[in-house]
C-alpha cells in the first residue's frame, strides 16, 4: 500500500485526534465562556478503530487533544489501547497528549504506564494572578505546575509546555517563561495568537510576532537557532550557556504550511486537513454506514486529496475556518 499523501505530494503522518470538546478552563483567547460542548464525543473503540485504519496508511504519532482530553473516563484505557497499534511498517506509534494540566498530576504516571510518550501542557503565564485572569479558573496555576512536575516524575519527556502570547495579555511573560524553561528543564514554546477563538475578534495587532519574542528574550540570554525537522511546527532555539530550549510556532508571520504532515479528527469524526478548514469531512458517518476497513481506506484518500495548499491569515480573501479551536482539537 502506498503512504499517505496529498495532492502536493506532502506525506500524511502525524494524526491528532480530539476525544472531547469539553473544556474545564475558559480562556479568553480561545472561549466566550458562554459556550459549552457543541458537537459531543464518540465511543473510545470508534477513535481506535479510526486511528488503527490509519496508522495502516502511514501515520506514526498521535496526538489526543480537546477541548481537555483529561475530562475523558477511560482515557488511561484508551491510551493503553493504542500503545498496541503499529505503523505502516510495523513501528509502534507515537503517542502524546495535550492538556491544559490542571489533572495531569494524579493521572501521569498512569498514562505513562499505559504506553504515553509525551505530554505538551498549555500554560499562558508563570504568573498565578495573570493565569487566572487568562484562564478565568481561579487556583489553576498551581494545579498545573504540579501537573507538569508529575510529567517529568514520570518520565512523558521531554515535557513541553506551549504558550499562547496575546498583545496586551500576557506579552511580558516571555523573559519570565525563558528563566521557567531553564528552572524547570521543560522545552517552552510560544505560539502566535491565531484566527480560532470563539468571540472572532482576532486581528493582527494581537499577535507577538516570532521576531518580537527572539528580540524579547535575547534582552535575557541570547538563543541559537538548532536544526528542526523540516515538518516541525515550531523553530527551535537554545540558550547560548546550553541550559534550556523554546521553540516558536509561528503560523502567522512565518507559516509552515509547505510542509504540514498533519490532519485531524475532530471529537464528533469529523476529518479536518487544516485547522482553517472551512468544510469537515464525516469519517464517522461512513462508520455507521457500515463501511469497511478498506472503504473507510478510500474515503480516506480522497478526503486527503482535498488538503489545502496553505492558510491565508492575514489575507483579503482570508475566511474564517468553520470551527473554532476548542471545537477542533490541537
Amino acid at each position: 500500500m502506498s503512504a499517505l499523501q496529498d495532492k502536493f505530494g506532502r506525506p500524511i503522518t502525524d494524526l491528532r485526534i480530539a476525544i472531547t470538546d469539553q473544556c474545564n478552563y475558559k480562556c479568553v483567547y480561545c472561549r466566550t465562556g458562554n459556550e459549552g460542548a457543541l458537537y459531543g464525543d464518540l465511543p473510545f473503540a470508534d477513535y481506535l478503530r479510526m486511528a488503527r485504519v490509519l496508522a495502516g496508511m502511514g501515520i506514526k504519532k498521535i496526538r489526543l487533544t480537546g477541548g481537555e482530553p483529561l475530562l475523558r473516563r477511560g482515557i488511561i484505557d484508551f491510551v493503553r489501547d493504542l500503545s498496541q497499534l503499529r505503523s505502516a511498517d510495523g513501528e509502534p506509534l507515537d503517542i502524546a497528549l495535550t492538556t491544559n494540566g490542571h489533572l495531569l498530576a494524579d493521572l501521569a504516571q498512569p498514562l505513562k504506564d499505559a504506553g504515553l510518550n509525551r505530554v505538551t501542557v498549555s500554560m499562558d503565564a508563570v504568573d498565578p494572578d495573570r493565569f487566572t485572569r487568562i484562564t478565568r479558573v481561579p487556583g489553576g496555576y498551581d494545579h498545573v505546575l504540579a501537573g507538569i512536575r508529575a510529567a517529568k516524575r514520570a518520565g512523558l519527556e521531554p515535557v513541553k509546555v506551549n504558550c499562547v502570547l496575546l498583545r496586551g495579555f500576557n506579552e511580558d511573560q516571555i523573559i519570565p517563561f525563558g528563566m521557567f524553561a531553564r528552572e524547570e528543564s521543560v522545552i517552552l514554546r510560544f505560539i502566535e495568537f491565531m484566527p480560532l477563538e470563539e468571540d472572532r475578534t482576532w486581528t493582527p495587532g494581537v499577535v507577538v510576532t516570532l521576531d518580537e519574542i527572539l528580540e524579547r528574550m535575547a534582552e535575557y540570554r541570547p538563543l541559537i537557532e538548532i536544526p528542526h525537522a523540516r515538518s516541525e511546527t515550531a523553530r527551535r532555539y537554545r540558550f547560548d550557556d546550553g541550559v534550556g530550549e523554546i521553540g516558536i510556532i509561528a503560523p502567522v508571520s512565518h507559516p509552515f504550511c509547505g510542509h504540514c504532515s498533519r490532519i485531524r479528527i475532530t471529537s464528533d469524526g469529523k476529518i479536518r486537513t487544516c485547522l482553517f478548514s472551512v468544510w469537515d469531512h464525516d469519517l464517522h458517518a461512513q462508520m455507521r454506514r457500515g463501511a469497511s476497513d478498506s472503504e473507510l481506506e478510500d474515503y480516506i484518500r480522497g478526503v486527503v486529496q482535498q488538503k489545502e495548499a496553505r492558510h491565508h491569515i492575514g489575507e483579503p480573501d482570508f475566511v474564517p475556518a468553520s470551527r473554532t479551536m476548542v471545537h477542533i482539537g490541537g
